[in-house]
């Protein structure tokens, strides 16, 4: 399996801590404390809506972007008119803007934007408190912030922290030696609740101080839509997300036969040589192309080669599946019930 990376994750991140991280501890330490030091000392303004933060405590991604939709969807049942707030990772918006799924890029808004949009208002916005407010303006009574929670300028009522339960921490050091945003015991202090994702042990001892610290753990799982189309399927599969494993263990769990799988960084911008890569590999190897929704949105509006790869590849859709059936509501509900008691002090 061939696999590239982008410089902002290194796979010696994701391996047991060697002498690369050993190596660069000193600039961890540093980069550690000016984080956690940031995120101690942040004035974050208030907003007139309950704000819940879907995060990470890592670089890259681990499942955040269905959890969001899939608290969208309960804040809707339970009344509520929730709306998306996103910084636009990989766009160049410069200013607020309301994504439009259906008009839009996501070389101008970013890629998950584009799918949040297709479930609820989203902002994509560089000052998050412009976006919040922009929300509210258009009705919005009750904000999902993707990411944001070590360096969001607004207050949250609830952040719940999403970990993959297969990858865990990586290595344990902060960037650049690791993945970590900042030191784990300084990120969840501002932490509500962890939500472990998939199968595995590898986040057991984030579980364990999580659960020290007084926090919830939730547990959850992607779990793949329109199986029927995959199963029985010899695929060239190719993700750019941060955790492409993950996608390729999603495709076999489907019933689908990963023959190859092609790795890019994530929020990757693919060009011309890519997809005439992609189309030749699958071609010479009699397989077909599958991708991800996040993939295919930012293939969307190419032409050329872009534009042929995009209406070969099929697509695996995947939700998010809890545990506790009644997690969401939970969720919500603290998120509503932190806010009522912010707004009475």
């Amino acid at each position: 399996m061939e696999a590239r990376r982008s410089s902002e994750a290194p796979p010696f991140w994701w391996e047991p801590a060697d002498w690369r991280a050993w190596s660069l501890a000193p600039f961890s330490a540093l980069y550690g404390f000016v984080a956690g030091y940031r995120m101690a000392s942040a004035k974050r303004a208030k907003v007139d809506v309950p704000v819940l933060c879907v995060g990470n405590f890592t670089v890259g991604g681990e499942g955040k972007t269905p959890v969001s939709i899939a608290l969208a969807k309960q804040a809707r049942k339970l009344g509520r008119k929730p709306g998306f707030l996103s910084r636009g990772h990989g766009g160049s918006m410069t200013t607020a803007h309301l994504v439009d799924a259906e008009k839009d890029l996501s070389r101008h808004v970013g890629d998950e934007p584009l799918l949040l949009a297709r479930h609820a208002p989203t902002m994509v916005a560089p000052d998050r408190l412009t976006g919040a407010r922009e929300l509210v303006g258009i009705g919005c009574d009750f904000i999902i912030m993707d990411d944001g929670f070590q360096s969001a300028r607004i207050h949250m009522d609830y952040a719940v922290m999403v970990v993959d339960a297969r990858r865990g921490l990586g290595n344990g050091h902060v960037i650049p030696g690791g993945p970590l945003r900042a030191r784990l015991i300084d990120q969840l202090r501002f932490a509500d609740a962890v939500l472990t994702m998939g199968e595995g042990t590898a986040a057991d001892h984030v579980v364990r101080q999580t659960s020290r610290a007084g926090r919830p753990v939730f547990q959850a799982r992607l779990k793949p839509r329109g199986m029927r189309a995959i199963k029985g399927g010899q695929f060239l599969a190719f993700a750019g997300i941060g955790n492409p494993k993950k996608f390729f263990d999603s495709v076999a769990e489907a019933g689908g036969a990963v023959v190859e799988g092609k790795s890019f960084p994530d929020h990757h911008p693919y060009d011309d040589d890519d997809a005439r890569d992609l189309i030749a590999a699958a071609g010479r190897d009699g397989l077909q192309l599958i991708t991800t929704e996040k993939d295919l949105v930012r293939l969307r509006g190419g032409s050329g080669a872009l534009g042929e790869l995009a209406e070969a590849s099929r697509v695996l859709q995947v939700e998010a599946a809890f545990e506790a059936a009644d997690m969401p509501v939970t969720i919500i509900e603290n998120t509503i019930e932190n806010w009522r008691e912010r707004s009475l002090k």
